[in-house]
């Protein structure tokens, strides 16, 4: 193991020959330029490496994605382009000090988030009559949906899988950025990442002792069987509902079908007889008990949803209202997603918990408020814009980096519609050190755990760090030229161990 060492090497073979940490937060080492302990194993170990040993580790990464259909899909001008989706090879690592911290933080803010739905939708709306949150802010989100109202979740896991997105600031705290309850993506890249570390760099595990993740389809299995209808038997049939082969994330669908040992089904392959949903197959019709859907509540059910679509299943929401399937997530979460309902969280953890949050959110302003509004046109050039019902990174304006032009457009369209937008302070992301061709740079970098939510809650070791790419951007998201890193969570040092005893990882 090396001691941690400066940051500066202008050794022409060196990874980090001429890095540069600009002032930001960086993952792997402090402001002093000095390696952060729980890094040092991993950098001795690259040490032995050149630029081109990677490239080349790259190349065989990229190759086994490809063979394996490891893509996603970015819709440009109307066109799908089909991606491998990059992942860099250098990894992120979390001390078990610094997850627990998370890992509670997590935990505390889907429990609420449970309570706050399940509040909403079957039972008395306590939240909204006690002032906690505006009835007109709730009823006007996108994502809110009367016709979810009266159906129970088992065990009021209406979040079964949560993705929350974190970011870590300029002092290195961690954030939240936003919640993803309804259709969360990305577990399927924690785990391939995983497994083409093992393969491409194997030797970099070998001196610490890093969590698993490839437990996650028997986790979500038990999850959603824990969530069956009371008339099912002691083995559910669970089936995983995609819109089919041209979905953006239809690669995971698959995958997860696969990792868990069930079907994988399109609105097609189901039937609703009496109020009981059942999947076609070659022996006749075989009853279904839990769905974990793929596909937008709007496109679920052609009677009380959109009546053109094709990728639901006619009666599926009668079943789920009468007991007879269970549908997961919930219908409904979306309210939830909304960023403005988001500046709310911290007071649902207090009400319904009693507890202060673990997790702050970043600032946010509600651009309803005349006055808030007010302070944030006066600033539009230093703060972020974003659409309450915006997803992939779409229609965010970066105010630093925005044009006048974008400004002006900006300004109209919060004036227009004051509710459709939130405004946030940017956060300066904290960087990690990413191969950008020959050599190493800083790049911005978040992490989107997630959470299964059932007769308890359970956070999966790391999650998906998403990377952006491009020299000073602040957008990771896939769909914007992001990419990912293979998360380690340290295991906790032997209690009566000089690091445990210290505080500090290896």
């Amino acid at each position: 193991m090396v001691a941690p060492e400066m940051l500066i090497d202008e050794s022409p073979n060196s990874l980090f020959a001429g890095y540069q940490l600009d002032g930001f937060f960086d993952e792997v080492f402090d402001a002093d330029g000095h390696c952060r302990p729980h890094y040092a194993p991993l950098l001795s170990r690259l040490t032995g490496f050149t630029p081109d040993d990677l490239i080349r580790r790259a190349r065989v990464r990229d190759a086994a994605f490809r063979s394996q259909g490891i893509t996603f899909t970015v819709y440009d001008e109307g066109e799908g382009i089909e991606r491998t989706f990059p992942m860099d090879l250098l990894p992120r690592i979390i001390p078990a000090d610094e997850w627990r911290q998370i890992e509670a933080g997590l935990v505390q803010r889907v429990r609420a988030l449970n309570l706050f739905l399940d509040d909403l939708y079957v039972g008395d709306q306590a939240s909204i009559h006690d002032g906690i949150i505006p009835s007109w802010v709730v009823k006007s989100s996108d994502g809110f949906c009367r016709e979810a109202f009266g159906i129970p979740m088992p065990l009021g896991a209406r979040c079964l899988v949560a993705g929350v997105d974190l970011v870590r600031d300029g002092e290195g705290s961690y954030r939240v950025l936003e919640d993803n309850l309804r259709n969360p993506s990305g577990i399927s890249y924690v785990i391939e990442n995983r497994v083409a570390m093992t393969r491409v760099l194997p030797s970099v595990f070998a001196d610490q002792q890093v969590r698993p993740v490839d437990h996650y389809g028997q986790a979500l299995l038990n999850a959603l069987g824990r969530v069956a209808p009371s008339a099912s038997s002691d083995r559910p049939t669970v089936v995983v509902l995609t819109p089919g082969v041209y979905n953006s994330a239809y690669f995971e669908h698959v995958f997860l079908a696969s990792q868990m040992g069930v079907e994988l089904v399109e609105g097609r392959d189901l039937v609703v007889d009496d109020h009981v949903v059942s999947m076609r197959t070659t022996r006749g019709l075989k009853r279904v008990d839990v769905i974990y859907r793929r596909i937008n509540d709007d496109y679920l059910d052609p009677v009380p949803f959109r009546s053109d679509s094709t990728l639901g299943v006619p009666g599926l929401m009668a079943a789920a209202r009468v007991g007879n399937v269970t549908i997961a997530n919930a219908v409904g979460n979306g309210v939830a997603d909304d960023k403005a309902v988001y500046a709310y969280v911290p007071e649902f953890i207090r009400y319904y918990l009693g507890e202060e949050p673990i997790l702050p959110n970043v600032e946010t302003y509600l651009l309803w408020d005349q006055d808030m509004r007010s302070q944030v046109l006066d600033r539009l050039d230093e703060l972020v814009i974003k659409p309450v019902a915006g997803a992939g990174g779409y229609g965010i304006v970066i105010g630093p980096s925005a044009t006048d032009e974008e400004l002006v457009d900006c300004r109209n369209r919060i004036v227009e519609n004051p509710r459709g937008y939130v405004a946030q302070e940017v956060v300066a992301l904290s960087r990690h050190p990413a191969l950008v061709g020959d050599h190493v740079e800083g790049r911005h970098i978040d992490l989107r755990p997630f959470v299964l939510s059932g007769e308890k809650i359970e956070v999966i070791p790391g999650g998906l760090t998403r990377v952006a790419m491009g020299r000073g951007s602040l957008v990771v998201n896939s769909s914007q030229g992001g990419g990912s890193k293979d998360t380690w969570v340290l295991e906790a040092p032997p209690e009566g161990s000089l690091s445990s005893l210290s505080g500090r990882g290896p």
